[in-house]
């Protein structure tokens, strides 16, 4: 039996070896790309109960009455009080609608919050639309202050067509402010941003 040249042994161990890093290298850069690849995913699908975003509301109206129920949290750490205006309200499909959620800070200092979300069963999250909201964007509250952010929203009539949801009457919004820490650029007080508040009387350039 002849036997593998030493030279020959050789590159196919090393021909391994590269295919192995290549393997590693493959594998720990889709670990990276997972992230923003799945946040993409969420967002397009709704999957995890991500909500979908859209500029306004250009769906007719649907025929199922339904029920949103607004939650809350805080995040350790977060002194805010934080609620809801209302608790729950009755929803048809196509229409849109809008909730008030009120935030206050009771303590003497400034405090910087960011609001993560999302909509359960998760399966609504491919049907529920946001048109205005304040999540993830920074709220700046000054001690003693409080403030009314609005959440403009429908549900997508398509959702009557999806047989799964047929038994299904009641979806819930959540909503969790966390602290963050505080800055001067680009922060959002009373869930307006700076750019989209009115102007004062006399400015933009006019007489």
């Amino acid at each position: 039996m002849a036997k593998t040249a030493p030279n020959s042994l050789a590159r196919r161990n090393r021909n391994l070896m590269m295919s192995l890093a290549g393997i590693v290298c493959g594998m720990t850069g889709l670990a990276y790309a997972s992230v923003p690849l799945y946040d993409l995913f969420c967002k397009a699908t709704g999957f995890g109960g991500t909500p979908q975003r859209a500029a306004e509301n250009k769906s007719v109206v649907g025929n199922r009455e339904m029920r949103v129920t607004f939650n809350t949290d805080l995040g350790a750490g977060m002194p805010w009080h934080f609620s809801p205006e209302v608790r729950s309200m009755e929803v048809r499909t196509g229409v849109t609608y809008k909730a008030l959620f009120i935030a206050e800070n009771p303590t003497n200092e400034t405090v910087t919050g960011s609001a993560t979300f999302n909509v359960s069963p998760d399966v609504f999250g491919q049907y529920f639309v946001k048109v205005q909201c304040f999540c993830f964007d920074k709220q700046v509250l000054k001690p003693g202050e409080r403030v009314e952010m609005p959440v403009v929203f429908f549900l997508d009539p398509k959702l009557e067509e999806d047989p799964y949801l047929s038994r299904l009457g009641d979806v819930t919004l959540a909503y969790t402010f966390f602290k963050v820490p505080n800055a001067d650029s680009d922060q959002v007080v009373g869930g307006v941003g700076k750019e989209a508040q009115p102007a004062q009387a006399g400015q933009g350039g006019g007489s």
